[in-house]
């Protein structure tokens, strides 16, 4: 996939940037609102759908959250819907003129598990099914789906480009439950990314070219608003 991306970014230059400390990118890693399949228990990867009810209060939670602290310089958004709208509220609440959307920062593709209901998914696609849960992260998911390696390179390397055009700023990025576990296991190397739950904030930052987590799966915006517990687990099977 291309950069375009890259170049959209540098058309922000306001005289009001944001400065987080010098040297130090700030990364606020956001999982969309939650979806219709979320509710229903569906595997999404790739597939779209679309923020239901409560995922649409998530999202206004989220925008007013952050909208109250510091200032973003951008907001970046994967390009799939459930993020793009998550991410369109945050943006109008944060004075942003728009988002950008970068590819790279999709949700992993599983192959032939999308579409299917979890609770199915070892009966229906064994093979996938495993594949999406093996400790062999160069496995690809049978059906045209990612290895967890593959997955964790195309997102940090996003994360990277993203750092690199932001140095010393702050920048809201809008993902998905696989793409912050592959962040969260590569920059920690950690056996386990606990849950991920929809419309949390997650703070990475980089400094002197080292990733560190600031903050993880923080929801305490949600408390009138509500989640799903189970959230997305990508280390144990429902």
């Amino acid at each position: 996939m291309g950069h375009e991306w890259i170049d959209a970014a540098k058309e922000f230059n306001w005289s009001e940037d944001v400065k987080v400390e010098s040297e130090v990118t700030e990364i606020v890693l956001v999982r969309h609102g939650e979806t219709t399949w979320n509710a229903a228990g569906r595997i999404q990867g790739q597939i779209e759908s679309d923020l239901n009810e409560v995922g649409q209060k998530q999202a206004v939670a989220i925008a007013d959250r952050l909208g109250k602290e510091a200032r973003p310089i951008a907001v970046y958004s994967s390009d799939l819907k459930r993020a793009k709208d998550t991410a369109l509220m945050i943006a109008k609440t944060c004075f942003c003129p728009e988002v950008i959307e970068v590819p790279e920062l999709k949700e992993r593709h599983v192959g032939s598990l999308q579409g299917l209901y979890w609770k199915e998914g070892a009966e229906k696609e064994p093979e996938a099914y495993s594949a999406f849960f093996s400790s062999q992260n160069d496995l690809e998911i049978p059906g045209g789906g990612e290895s967890f390696d593959q997955l964790c390179d195309r997102s940090m390397n996003a994360l990277e480009q993203i750092a690199k055009k932001h140095k010393g700023e702050r920048v809201i990025v809008v993902t998905h439950g696989g793409v912050l576990r592959a962040i969260y296991l590569r920059i920690t190397q950690a056996s386990s990314a606990g849950k991920l739950l929809n419309a949390s904030v997650n703070v990475v930052h980089l400094r002197d070219h080292k990733w560190i987590i600031d903050s993880w799966s923080d929801v305490s915006h949600l408390s009138s608003v509500g989640f799903l517990q189970r959230g997305f687990d990508g280390d144990a099977k429902p």
